[in-house]
């Protein structure tokens, strides 16, 4: 018999999205790199400093850009509750982290946790189980429907471009009524708002994976003024893109 709970580090390559389920409670924190996560129409960015936590039994597609480094507790369904959605990112907290890294001495074994070690995992599930009540803005809807899922697929290959919505569903086969009619129903976004947050998802992608200036990253994502860029930015994640990346690194 396994532990109630326990803790690992893995260093994962690139890799394109496959179907992922554990058979427990998994909380999943970045620590280098950013995993892509997507469950129930939305698709989540987990960057460094950041936690996802996934329902025992639940299905979700993970997709890797670049090589990621994550450490993830696993909880036992009887040893800690629901959490409070199928899937949630979420800020880690100074004390969250500070419990990850001390519970990173327990791995899975068959051994009883000791009465310490217990304790720690408990008061770790009870830290981020709240905190994934204030999920993550760092989203975006995936589509339901072919049209609308190539429609998302180009626009994110293109964020860089001049795209033309018109230009958009033509490619798509759809009228440019019949397309924002989608966007509206199966993403409650327009597609420019749309366009704006893969913006933003790519350059927090950006911003963890390097050193690379803000200013250049701006313009790699679509952005021809730099002050238009920090004001999106702050508007989203609450920071300027150079105190999102300081935080990275605690």
């Amino acid at each position: 018999m396994s532990r109630k709970a326990y803790s690992f580090v893995r260093t994962f390559a690139a890799e394109p999205a496959r179907d992922f389920c554990a058979d427990r409670h998994y909380l999943l924190c970045a620590s280098a790199g950013a995993l892509r996560l997507e469950a129930q129409g939305r698709s989540w960015l987990l960057p460094p400093a950041r936690a996802a936590l996934i329902e025992a039994g639940r299905t979700i597609r993970v997709s890797i850009p670049r090589p990621a480094t994550t450490a993830s507790a696993l909880f036992d369904t009887g040893f800690a509750p629901p959490p409070p959605a199928p899937l949630t990112v979420f800020d880690l907290s100074p004390l969250a982290r500070a419990l990850v890294a001390e519970c990173g001495a327990w791995g899975e074994g068959v051994e009883p946790l000791t009465a310490y070690a217990e304790t720690l995992f408990a008061a770790l599930a009870a830290v981020t189980w709240r905190l994934a009540e204030q999920p993550s803005p760092a989203v975006v809807p995936v589509g339901r429907t072919p049209e609308l899922r190539r429609a998302l697929r180009l626009t994110e290959e293109r964020l860089e471009c001049e795209l033309s919505f018109e230009d958009l569903a033509r490619e798509v086969g759809l009228a440019p009524r019949s397309l924002a009619r989608r966007f509206s129903d199966e993403t409650g976004m327009t597609w420019r708002a749309a366009l704006r947050r893969m913006r933003l998802l790519r350059a927090i992608e950006e911003l963890a994976a390097g050193d690379t200036p803000v200013t250049k990253i701006a313009f790699m994502v679509g952005y021809s003024s730099l002050s238009a860029f920090n004001a999106a930015f702050h508007e989203l994640t609450g920071r300027t893109p150079t105190e999102y990346r300081a935080s990275f690194r605690p």
